[in-house]
């Protein structure tokens, strides 16, 4: 058997996000599992009512998103990452954050996409910009 370099895919993008692109993105044959995740605008926060939400991203956010990625693929359990985050504005419903990731395991899969997720969420140099009911709006995650 050879060993095959993980598939990394990592985007920034205004466009929606696909949930079963990147799931379709990590599809692997000796996976036995895929675990994915969707990040999804609320209508709350914090007991607040959001109308929505803007993403806003320095110019190096999709490089450490990919170096992310990486890092993440660098496992010897994961055989492939695909992981996007949405910029501009949203509105309740839509996917924020979409990450997929394929082991040969569930426990691993799970500990993969979890650990991706958490770092995007940690690392990424988005903000986020909420616009509640009452008028008033907040940055998040601002430096």
């Amino acid at each position: 058997m050879t060993i095959e370099e993980p598939t990394v895919f990592g985007t920034v993008t205004t466009e929606p996000l696909d949930l079963a692109a990147h799931e379709a993105a990590v599809a692997d044959r000796r996976a036995g599992a895929v675990v994915s995740f969707q990040g999804v605008v609320r209508d709350h926060d914090h007991g607040r009512a959001v109308l929505s939400l803007e993403y806003e991203g320095h110019p190096s956010a999709a490089a450490v998103l990919r170096e992310v990625a990486a890092e993440v693929a660098a496992d010897p359990d994961v055989y492939a990452v695909a992981v996007s985050h949405r910029v501009g504005p949203l509105v309740i419903g839509d996917a924020a954050l979409v990450a997929a990731v394929s082991t040969a395991h569930r426990a691993a899969a799970f500990a993969a996409c979890a650990r991706l997720v958490d770092e995007v969420k940690a690392r990424l140099p988005i903000w986020k910009r909420q616009v509640f009911a009452d008028g008033t709006e907040e940055w998040v995650n601002c430096p």
